[in-house]
């Protein structure tokens, strides 16, 4: 199942995620975000949504493992790895245009910062 993660770009933006190549995907407190973290499995593909500044949906990666935290059972260690750089962005003015978000979460929840994706929508953002 793909999944969008939302990202202050001034905390960490996709540029810092192709630096990187590969992160852990912490910082997550909300129960139902936490959830959809839990439900992941490798090789699920992602978006990456820059929130706050620009709001649009700017590149792909790919869950590369998930593993409970020996800390915290409701909070997985979420590695992910950089895929690619949108050719163009997704704003959330044409998310909100688009029928195929007119029932998703990401428009009912915006606060949500993990939010699961049909096959549709992540064709319809991941498109040329």
């Amino acid at each position: 199942m793909p999944y969008l993660l939302k990202t202050e770009p001034s905390t960490y933006s996709f540029d810092d995620l192709l630096r990187d190549g590969e992160t852990t995907w912490d910082g997550i407190s909300n129960n139902q975000a936490l959830l959809n973290l839990r439900n992941m499995k490798p090789g699920d593909e992602l978006v990456i949504y820059h929130s706050g500044e620009g709001k649009a949906a700017v590149g792909t990666a790919k869950v590369v493992s998930v593993s409970p935290s020996p800390k915290d059972a409701k909070n997985p260690i979420v590695r992910i790895k950089a895929v690619k750089r949108l050719r163009r962005e997704r704003t959330l003015a044409e998310m909100r245009e688009a029928p195929v978000f007119h029932d998703s979460l990401l428009l009912r929840q915006f606060r949500l910062s993990v939010v699961p994706l049909t096959e549709p929508q992540y064709d319809w953002l991941t498109r040329d």
